[in-house]
């Protein structure tokens, strides 16, 4: 899995560097899709059904085969397109296999930095081949904290400035990095505190979700329930924190 991202990612390298051929298309208000993620979600598609034969698909980009499969990829070909398309970072490869009931394996590699993040289930999370953990940090004051503002802007909105108003100003320092699973991964690194978005989908989750448990990270809905693997609330963050965070969360109510 970890040499499947990698190739991957050398492909995204490659057309991005040749960005003249990118076709971009618009699949919903500020929600871009290219050429090179249908491509890039193509050869994951061939190369994961070539390591595990008679496995579905989740995936972002239209390539769902899963009907009743024991084992599934949820698969994300190029999570941070819009990062992708103004060269700005980070972007990655996100890839999981599931069974019926649990996220088994996860790796996330993000092309920018060169950094393959990778955890199986009940076994530790790595980055390349150094072990990851979660920060100590247990005051919001002392937090760094990662938001994303998801495309369903009309939704999410009231919940973007509420957390913009209660945070900045009070928390150690807010970001904006524009790839779920990438930021997921940086929250197991210690780069971050925690990270806070809803409208997801779980090809943008699954993975990173995965890492940052294995990290000692925790992860739940808004609402508190692990109930976090479809991506529609996601609250991710070093476990010390989290109760706080949902009490923030908590004084907005989402109508999705």
């Amino acid at each position: 899995m970890q040499q499947i991202a990698r190739n991957i990612g050398d492909f995204l390298r490659t057309e991005r560097e040749n960005f003249k051929h990118i076709s971009i298309e618009e699949k919903s208000a500020h929600n871009y899709v290219t050429n090179i993620d249908r491509e890039s979600e193509q050869r994951l598609v061939k190369c994961l059904s070539d390591l595990l034969p008679d496995s579905g698909f989740i995936a972002e980009e239209g390539s769902a085969t899963r009907n009743g499969e024991r084992y599934c990829w949820v698969i994300d070909p190029l999570d941070g397109t819009t990062n992708f398309i103004h060269n700005n970072a980070p972007y990655c490869v996100s890839i999981a296999l599931t069974d019926e009931r649990d996220i088994l394996l996860g790796v996330v590699y993000e092309v920018c930095r060169d950094e393959c993040f990778h955890a199986c289930r009940d076994g530790k999370a790595w980055l390349n081949d150094k072990e990851l953990h979660v920060t100590e940090t247990d005051s919001i004051d002392k937090a760094f904290i990662a938001l994303g503002f998801p495309y369903s802007f009309d939704a999410y909105k009231p919940m973007a400035v509420h957390l913009v108003n209660r945070l900045y100003g009070h928390a150690k320092g807010c970001r904006l990095q524009g790839s779920a699973a990438a930021e997921l991964c940086y929250v197991a690194a210690g780069r971050f505190d925690a990270r806070i978005e809803a409208c997801l989908g779980p090809w943008d989750v699954a993975a990173g979700g995965l890492i940052l448990m294995q990290a000692g990270g925790r992860l739940t809905n808004f609402a508190g329930e692990n109930k976090w693997q479809t991506g529609e609330t996601v609250l991710a963050s070093n476990g010390k924190i989290h109760d706080h965070l949902l009490d923030l969360i908590k004084e907005v109510e989402l109508r999705f």
